[in-house]
């Protein structure tokens, strides 16, 4: 038999030679003829093929290709290659039979008869030597041992392939037997085709941030609001002390709340803006309790309600805040003739020295020149005046002071006329209120 493969496709050409076959040769035989395709060869006793490509001029025409084989010649196309059997199928020796004790087998190896034709074995269900790690594959004729996909055959083994070494995977290869399989970093997961990786986007994902979670490639950070800051575990966000941090934050008070600070003011102060403190007038409000009596007087944290008629024996009132000593009372010889009430309110601790209220002179005597001093209510010496000229005084702050605290000052203008020799006097009874506060 000829196994002849064409572009690949082997194709099986099995010639039997029937006459031979049918009666096999004894003893007493003897042959000197031979069947078609064949000669008797003298020398060996044999039936001898004939090369009829060699013999037969131009044996196959165009494209074709000649191939001899055992009584007789193919045809084929010049791709096509033949591979002939050891021992040809019809060469047996004149004059002997058969004495072997198996069966006689017209087919070449690998092949069985069944009836007039040669059917291939299959070999790997009836017996093969292949290793216990590898894969027989019947083959015509023949059989093959291969191994597993993942392994490679060095001699009779077979030996796992390492596909790590050929970088199959983006980040990290973990290679098994027969197989391999891709890892990702933390942070990432692997994509459809196994191999490849891809971010994984943690916040989506559950990420512990306690506040804002921003992803990023192959991780994520964790963020905190506004007035927070991140702890040093990364994920937990704690409030900022804020009050802590400054004592100018606010005027008066700071109040620290989660995530953020409030300005507190006073009794009597009011939020100007998120963090100064204005004074509440009181009296401009309405949110007052003096009576119909009194006149109420705006101060720094407060008001005050003083009576509307503030004049003391011996004096009499005049208008609502000037009083006038009559001369025809004896007691006024010695007093200003007249006194006029004025308030003011000054905060705490005012930087020194510091000028708090100018006294001016309504008329003025011709000839005459005019001194200025504190009459009353400065015991402390807190405040001295200066005199500006022959009509004007200031009243000047000489130390800081605190409140809450009230002054009562009676500033006196003095007059003397040389020439007339006449002197005269009137006061300011001024009410300064000290504040509790800087502001």
């Amino acid at each position: 038999m000829w196994s002849v493969c064409v572009s690949i496709v082997c194709v099986c050409v099995s010639v039997l030679l029937h006459q031979a076959i049918s009666q096999p040769p004894t003893e007493s035989d003897t042959y000197t003829e031979c069947t078609d395709g064949y000669h008797w060869d003298p020398q060996t006793q044999h039936c001898k093929d004939i090369n009829e490509c060699e013999t037969i001029p131009e044996a196959c025409k165009g494209e074709m290709k000649c191939f001899n084989h055992y009584g007789g010649y193919l045809c084929l196309p010049r791709s096509a290659s033949v591979f002939p059997d050891s021992d040809p199928p019809n060469q047996i020796p004149t004059g002997v039979g058969n004495t072997s004790s198996e069966p006689y087998n017209p087919c070449p190896t690998g092949y069985e008869a069944h009836g007039d034709s040669c059917v291939d074995v299959d070999e790997c269900e009836q017996g093969h030597d292949c290793q216990p790690s590898q894969e027989c594959i019947n083959t015509e004729g023949s059989f093959t041992c291969q191994c597993p996909n993942g392994y490679r055959k060095v001699g009779t083994e077979c030996i796992d392939i390492d596909e790590c070494r050929y970088r199959y995977c983006q980040h990290r290869c973990v290679n098994v037997p027969g197989s391999f399989s891709c890892q990702c970093e933390p942070g990432f997961q692997l994509a459809g085709n196994n191999r490849s990786c891809i971010d994984v986007d943690e916040c989506d994902m559950g990420a512990p941030c306690s506040q804002r979670c921003y992803n990023t490639y192959g991780t994520f950070l964790c963020r905190c609001e506004q007035g927070y800051e991140l702890e040093p575990d990364g994920f937990t966000c704690k409030d900022i002390d804020e009050c802590s941090f400054s004592s100018y934050l606010c005027q008066h008070q700071c109040i620290n709340e989660p995530g953020k600070f409030s300005c507190v003011c006073p009794e009597g102060y009011q939020l100007l803006g998120t963090r100064l403190c204005q004074d509440i007038n009181e009296c401009e409000t309405g949110v007052h309790q003096c009576t119909d009596s009194q006149t109420c007087v705006n101060i720094h944290g407060g008001h005050q309600c003083v009576d509307t008629n503030g004049c003391q024996e011996p004096y009499v009132q005049v208008s609502n805040n000037r009083c006038v000593c009559p001369v025809s009372k004896p007691g006024c010889q010695d007093l200003p003739f007249s006194i006029v009430h004025r308030y003011m309110s000054i905060t705490s601790e005012r930087s020194v020295p510091s000028d708090l209220f100018q006294i001016q002179a309504t008329s003025v005597y011709p000839g005459a020149y005019n001194t200025f001093r504190i009459r009353s209510g400065d015991d402390s010496g807190d405040f001295y005046i200066r005199q500006i000229n022959n009509i004007s005084a200031m009243l000047v702050l000489a130390r800081a002071v605190t409140g809450p605290k009230e002054y009562v000052l009676d500033l006196e203008m003095v007059s003397v006329n040389p020439l007339m020799s006449y002197q005269t006097s009137s006061a300011l009874r001024l009410s300064v209120y000290v504040g509790p506060h800087a502001f």
